[in-house]
């Protein structure tokens, strides 16, 4: 596809996302509706619009292509998700709404301390910058190797480019224009995903029944694994979407920024449920996607890349100039939808938890100020993260982006259950930005040598609940009984 469509293409789709950020921040561009959109969001908005979130460039690129080595054993770690927003239903939202949080780290604060609420804002800091800077480095990587290489365009003008359309739109709305701008992206993910389908199939002569049982009798659609020594055993997969749904949702204040700005409990809880269900559904789809594509490759004698993010963007691009739009769509759908709700939720966390917003007397002007430069500065970041990560793309980035979640979230995780379930327990305040650095290192050593220590077993995605553990019990340590 030649760059003149390509660039034709981001200019259309940016207007559109321009004339969206329009409409929802010309009546209101104040420090309030960017972070919380005026606790107005339609609850079903935000839950549609979250499955572009959550599915994110890294999913529409790599859930396909991982079929070809690990089958449908992903299925469990979505199991797992799935039990885990029950308990973000029935647990978090209610304390959040209860304590009228606009940062989720705010608890932290109110039971620990000011240092436990930095310490936590920095883990989410730290782990959604690289994880959301990955999955647009994902869309940015798709883009130019495909396009923009062959006609002498600097990786990093590309992703520059990309990133300052992204800062556009979102300057002045933050979280009010995230969530509508998320429902087109994801509508636009959709209907691309929907016409590849189409497109692939046609390309094959045989019934899709046909083309799912000839899988099956492969081993491609295999989703238990019984091996208890390996990283895809189903029961562990389950623990790790728990863990992971849990942290990566629950903890996490750019999906929770979303589901805040709803009008009431009772309206997040109901998004949390139908989110759910999109989420399960949406990811069968490409995990079924994923056997569509690997026949299509066999049935018309196409070579697969190696790298498993690659097999998608190979194979759509062979099948025709309107499937290679059609992913196209998908995929810069897919990476802006995980790319700019993060940065606002980013620009949030880091006013409210680390300056200090809503505590300090600067006057709402120089909140403003403070917050666009903020702002400004995470883009900055996403774009040295998205450069220097280049040359060491290996394989499938959500593996990797679970793998930081894994380091990142536990201390998140042992904290917030710590303080609900530990009631009558104070932990040491200075303590908890020890155990956010130790917890991680000690769990990266644990599975480094995992196969020395525990017979054979390695560590997959319950990595996470791991690190949690080993945060637990160090705040147990360091806290004292009260009364």
């Amino acid at each position: 596809m030649s760059v003149l469509i390509v660039c034709l293409f981001l200019v259309v789709y940016f207007f559109l996302l321009l004339l969206v950020s329009r409409l929802t921040s010309k009546k209101d561009s104040s420090n309030e509706a960017y972070f919380t959109g005026n606790r107005r969001s339609p609850w079903f908005a935000v839950a549609y619009g979250m499955i572009g979130t959550m599915l994110s460039g890294v999913t529409f690129m790599s859930i396909p292509g991982y079929v070809q080595k690990t089958q449908f054993t992903y299925l469990g770690v979505v199991i797992g998700n799935i039990i885990g927003f029950a308990l973000i239903s029935a647990v978090l939202l209610p304390l959040y709404y209860k304590l009228n949080l606009t940062s989720i780290y705010t608890y932290l604060e109110k039971r620990f301390g000011k240092k436990s609420q930095k310490a936590g804002a920095a883990l989410f800091i730290l782990s959604r910058l690289f994880g959301s800077s990955l999955r647009l480095y994902l869309v940015v990587f798709t883009l130019y190797e495909f396009s923009f290489k062959n006609a002498g365009v600097p990786f990093p003008i590309l992703a520059a480019s990309i990133l300052i359309l992204i800062l556009l739109y979102t300057f002045r709305g933050g979280i009010k224009t995230v969530v509508w701008t998320d429902c087109l992206q994801t509508t636009c993910m959709i209907l691309s995903v929907a016409g590849i389908f189409w497109i692939l199939k046609s390309g094959i002569a045989d019934s899709f029944g046909a083309i799912l049982k000839e899988a099956s009798e492969k081993g491609m659609t295999k989703i238990y694994d019984g091996n208890w020594k390996s990283p895809l055993f189903f029961w562990k997969q389950i623990a790790g979407g728990i863990c992971i749904s849990l942290a990566m949702t629950g903890l996490d204040q750019d999906m929770m920024q979303k589901n805040l700005s709803c009008r009431t409990l009772r309206e997040s809880q109901k998004n949390i449920a139908l989110s759910a269900v999109l989420f399960f559904l949406s990811n069968v789809i490409f995990l079924l996607l994923g056997v569509l594509i690997l026949s299509y490759a066999q049935k018309n004698q196409i070579s697969l890349p190696q790298k498993a993010d690659a097999i998608f963007s190979s194979v759509a691009f062979r099948a025709g100039s309107v499937s290679s739009l059609l992913f196209m769509t998908g995929l810069v759908a897919a990476g802006y939808s995980s790319a700019d709700g993060t940065i606002a939720s980013l620009t949030t966390a880091f006013c409210l938890d680390i300056l200090g917003f809503e505590k300090n007397s600067f006057s709402e002007e120089k909140k403003t100020k403070i917050r666009k430069i903020v702002h400004i500065a995470f883009t900055l970041c996403f774009f040295l993260v998205i450069v220097i990560f280049k040359p060491f793309h290996s394989d499938s980035l959500i593996a990797t982006i679970f793998t930081i979640a894994g380091y990142t979230y536990g201390p998140l995780l042992a904290l917030f259950f710590f303080g609900m379930l530990m009631k009558n327990r104070h932990v040491r305040d200075g303590a908890v930005p020890f155990i956010a650095i130790f917890s991680p290192v000690a769990s990266f050593l644990l599975n480094k040598f995992s196969k020395e220590l525990f017979a054979g077993y390695t560590f997959g995605f319950e990595i996470l609940l791991l690190n949690a553990l080993i945060s637990f019990v160090l705040l147990l340590f360091f806290s004292k009984k009260q009364s």
